[in-house]
């Protein structure tokens, strides 16, 4: 009855939503290692709860018990992402920052493995709403380390006073996940720098700064 109970709660809980130890641990890791394989290879619609069981080294039904469905694996793995990210720059100018952020953007969507990743998560969260939720935490987590660069710059003069961080960051990325995600284009060191320059002018010039800050 007591191990009933436990699969129930278990089966209840989203993915991704409780931190496991120990031997569970390891088999989390070792399922969103096969997943994240999976998606590189073969893409979201090529993702297979059977697959990522054999190539893990989990039972079969262990996956679906946790993880329910591909769009719980890849859910997984999105909270795994935003736990194992790294930490913010701090370069001592918002010039340097804001390098650094695009730099980190640009390197993540060429990567040969990290790329095809987002593509595959991108599509799992235009057709699913736990997905999309999740790359949205994924993001949310991202500007939220990122934000206190916007605030040293708004302490030392860089920028106006009111200058929305969380705008800044999503204005030097957009343009990169435009050519990443929608025009299919080639990502250079030239985009990520002009992204910046051309973020870098706007906030200057107070355009980050909303209309009740500015009053």
């Amino acid at each position: 009855m007591e191990q009933e109970t436990r699969l129930s709660a278990e089966q209840s809980v989203a993915p991704g939503t409780v931190r496991p130890g120990g031997r569970t641990a390891k088999v989390r890791a070792a399922v969103l290692e096969a997943t994240q394989d999976a998606l590189v290879e073969q893409g979201f619609h090529g993702l297979n709860m059977d697959r990522v069981a054999a190539a893990a080294g989990v039972g079969k039904t262990t996956v679906y018990r946790r993880w329910g469905s591909s769009t719980g694996l890849v859910t997984d793995l999105l909270h795994d992402m935003a736990e194992q990210s790294l930490p913010a720059a701090d370069t001592g100018t918002l010039d340097g920052d804001l390098l650094a952020n695009a730099r980190l953007v640009r390197k993540t969507l060429t990567d040969r493995r990290m790329g095809p990743v987002f593509q595959a998560v991108i599509a799992a969260a235009a057709c699913d709403a736990d997905c999309a939720t999740a790359l949205n935490g994924f993001y949310t987590t991202r500007l939220r380390e990122w934000a206190p660069a916007v605030a040293r710059a708004v302490e030392r003069g860089e920028v106006p006073a009111g200058t929305d961080a969380t705008e800044v960051l999503r204005a030097v990325s957009a343009p990169l996940y435009y050519r990443f995600a929608v025009s299919r284009e080639p990502l250079s060191a030239a985009d990520a720098e002009r992204s910046v320059a051309v973020v870098l002018a706007a906030a200057r010039a107070g355009a980050f700064v909303p209309p009740d800050a500015a009053r």
